[in-house]
Parts: structure tokens; sequence; C-alpha cells
């Protein structure tokens, strides 16, 4: 577990105490537990670090734990190596993971993992390939490009002019037009001591086998998981997708669609232009939104919504004869009136 060595540098291993220090946090526990990565908690282990906001850690194996002085949740935390208790957990863990990890830069210097890339493969002018980048046969990389240090890009890939990628592991067959950046961090904030706090991205952007990505598209990198495009995936110019958002297979997203983090999307589903998601929501399988729709709940499989905020689409469909009605008709009685 931890940030992919591709992209991200390990500045590690600190101990519990360290970190807790560059964080402005208190200690329990065995100040000496050695910390190398970050992790969810679900996957957390030896020397890992991860974040509790409420309940009880899925493991009792992990090293350190950063959370709040709640009673109830340093109890939860009890029998781990190592506590970090600061009373904002967030802002603790983005501290600690600065010192952890560093995104690889362009130019590393001697030693650092040539590239490869195929000799059917096409490199416009401009381009700018930082080290490690792994380009498969017949790839297409137009005029500008900027490729990350680490980037893999799968056979018969187009890469449109001025893209930006980083930190993204991107199947064959795919397209990626013009002006689209691909792995950036994402808009995470806790408030700190000081103001706002960026929370830490060190996951990965994951495109697999014959996805198309729009002009101007922007898709986020995860937190530490992974933001995810599946197979056949279709997304239009000017969308947005947020960090650790899954996209089913075949999805189809029309422009200007804001997908915010976490979400959830199952195969098939369908978005109108402009359609808007609120974050940890899931998007059921063959599910239809039509444009505007802001979405606030989960939407169940092969429904179609609409409206703002979004709901099925009879509902919405009565509710606004309804208000048709209303105002039609006072409109024709004080014409009457007259």
């Amino acid at each position: 577990m931890g940030a992919d060595r591709r992209f991200f540098e390990g500045l590690g291993p600190q101990t519990a105490s360290d970190l807790a220090a560059l964080a402005g946090a208190a200690c329990v526990g065995d100040p000496s537990t050695q910390i190398s990565e970050l992790a969810e908690p679900a996957l957390a282990g030896a020397g890992d670090a991860f974040f509790l906001t409420s309940g009880a850690p899925p493991s009792s194996a992990a090293g350190a734990v950063v959370i709040s002085a709640d009673p109830d949740i340093l109890d939860n935390a009890q029998g781990l190596a190592a506590g970090i208790i600061h009373p904002d957990p967030k802002a603790a863990f983005a501290a600690i993971g600065a010192s952890l990890y560093r995104l690889r830069p362009h130019d590393e210097g001697a030693g650092a993992p040539s590239r490869d890339i195929a000799p059917t493969a096409r490199i416009g002018p401009g381009v700018i390939l930082g080290q490690g980048v792994k380009i498969g046969s017949n790839c297409q990389i137009e005029a500008g490009a900027v490729i990350g240090p680490g980037v893999e890009i799968g056979a018969d890939t187009r890469i449109g002019s001025r893209a930006v990628i980083q930190c993204a592991l991107i199947g064959s067959g795919c397209e990626i037009y013009s002006g689209a950046v691909i792995g950036e961090a994402g808009f995470g904030l806790t408030p700190g001591a000081e103001g706002l706090v960026s929370l830490p991205h060190f996951g990965r952007v994951v495109i697999e086998d014959d996805v198309v990505v729009g002009a101007l598209c922007t898709i986020d990198r995860g937190m530490l998981a992974d933001t995810i495009l599946r197979t056949n995936a279709r997304i239009d110019n000017h969308c947005h997708i947020a960090h650790n958002v899954d996209v089913g297979a075949s999805v189809i997203m029309a422009a200007f669609a804001g997908i915010s983090g976490s979400v959830k999307i199952g195969p098939g589903a369908q978005f109108g232009g402009r359609v808007g998601v609120a974050d940890h929501l899931s998007i059921g399988a063959g599910a239809r939104l039509a444009a505007d729709a802001a979405v606030m709940r989960d939407v169940p499989a092969e429904e179609m919504w609409a409206g703002s905020p979004a709901q099925p689409i009879r509902s919405f469909m009565r509710e606004t004869a309804w208000i048709r009605r209303q105002v039609h008709g006072k409109a024709s009685g004080r014409k009457k009136d007259s």
C-alpha cells in the first residue's frame, strides 16, 4: 500500500513522534513506530498511517492512526502501535503526507529511469516527456503535449495537442483530446490553524481501454486510491471528474458535466449536458440524468432523473406541469378581471 513510486518519491520512514511534532500533534503509544506510507483505513498495515474520524479501525496491524481527541475515537484506536492526536486530524494528515512523499519532477537528473517509447509511436513537435514514461506501439502524441514522469500509455492511443497528463496509467485505443488535464490534484480542503489546508493527493488516474476524454476536460487523481475511467467510457468536452470517482464501462457524459469526489457511476449510465453530481453518491447502472440535473442523492439503476434537485422524471414532470398551471391560471384570471 502507499503512493505509486512511478509518480511519487518516498521520503520516509519517519517515527510517529517526529511526524506528530511536524503536525503540531500529540503522540501516544510507541513513539518510535516507523511510518513510511499513507493508506486508507481498510488497507492500512504495518508502517502505514491513516486518519480516523469515526468508528473502529478495520485493522489492528496499522502503524499509526491520526485522530482527534474525541474519547470515543480514542477508545476505538486502542491496540494500534501509535496514535497521533490533533484537533483536526485531516490537517495533521496533510502535513504528515507532505513529509512522506514528493511528486516526481520532470527532470530527475542523472540516474533517473529512462523512457520506453515504441519505435512506431509518433511524437509531435514540442512534446515534453518525463523520465520513466512508457508509450506503446502506434501511439500518437501531438504537438505541445506534456507527459509526466512514470506515465504509461497503451498501444494505439492518441494524445491531443497541449494535453497535460501526470500520475496516470492510460490503456490502449484511447483518445485524449486537446487541452485535457489528467492527474492533477483534486479539490480537497480542510480548515487549519492558519487557514485552509489542501489535503494530500497521492493516488492516480487509471483509464482503461477504448476510453475517449474530450477537449479541455479535467480528471483529478485520487487522494489515496485511484480515479478510474473504465472501458469504453465516453466523456465529452469541458467535463470535470473529481478525485476518487469511479466511472463505469460505457458511461456517456455530455459537455460541462461535473462529478464531485468519490462518486461511483455504474456501467452504461448516461449524463446530459451540464449535469452536476454531489460527492459520495452512487449512480446506478443504466441510469439516465437529464440536462441540467443537480443530483443530491443516490440514483437507482435504470431510472431517469431530472431537475434541481434531481428526482425521478415522472415526479419532475408532474411538478413542472403543476407549476405551469398555477402560473398560467393566475395570469388568465388577472386578464379576465381587467
